[in-house]
């Protein structure tokens, strides 16, 4: 602070000058200290009824928007994780869903695989079952048709030699004959 040191003489002139310009404008020193009061009562009434609620308002206001400020932090943050958590769930659904996918492709390769050795199996052992009643069929029909040509020689003999021929005869005739074709087959 800025003190002034002035002589006492000097004060006097300043209290003097006061005192005309006082008288100039109408200016007391009561009126002065009555309108101090009235302001300073103003003032306290102003502050107690006036300023102080509405300062109360003012700061229950800025908290208030301070609060809906960080809330709106808060839920934009929760709101990006509730995202990445999202991506995260479809990223691990799409690697799911895939998996699968290739576990079904390779199920089925799988499968198709079985189906066609069984096919093949059923395949072969339908033609091998061909071939054994074909060979059982030729057996047979060699069978008979030796049958058939031996009575057919012991007939023509018969008739041939003019004779019955006997049990023996027709059994050596069925043999040499027999035997000639089955040396003929071979």
């Amino acid at each position: 602070m800025f003190i002034l040191h002035l002589p006492l003489a000097d004060l006097s002139d300043i209290q003097n000058n006061f005192q005309e310009v006082g008288k100039a404008t109408g200016f007391t020193l009561q009126q002065f200290i009555a309108q101090c009061v009235a302001f300073a009562i103003l003032f306290t009434v102003a502050h107690q009824f006036g300023w102080k609620p509405v300062r109360t308002i003012l700061e229950k206001r800025r908290t208030a928007i301070e609060e809906s400020m960080a809330n709106a932090e808060k839920i934009k943050k929760e709101l990006l994780d509730a995202e990445a958590s999202r991506l995260a769930v479809i990223q691990k659904a799409n690697e799911q869903a895939s998996a699968i996918i290739a576990e079904a492709h390779k199920s089925a390769t799988i499968l198709a695989e079985r189906k066609a050795q069984e096919a093949t199996a059923q395949a072969e052992d339908i033609i091998r079952k061909a071939h054994e009643a074909s060979v059982l069929d030729r057996n047979r029909l060699l069978a008979e048709l030796k049958r058939e040509v031996g009575m057919l020689v012991v007939q023509t003999t018969e008739k041939v030699a003019g004779k019955v021929l006997s049990a023996d005869d027709q059994s050596r005739l069925n043999s040499e004959t027999l035997s000639q074709l089955g040396a003929s087959n071979n």
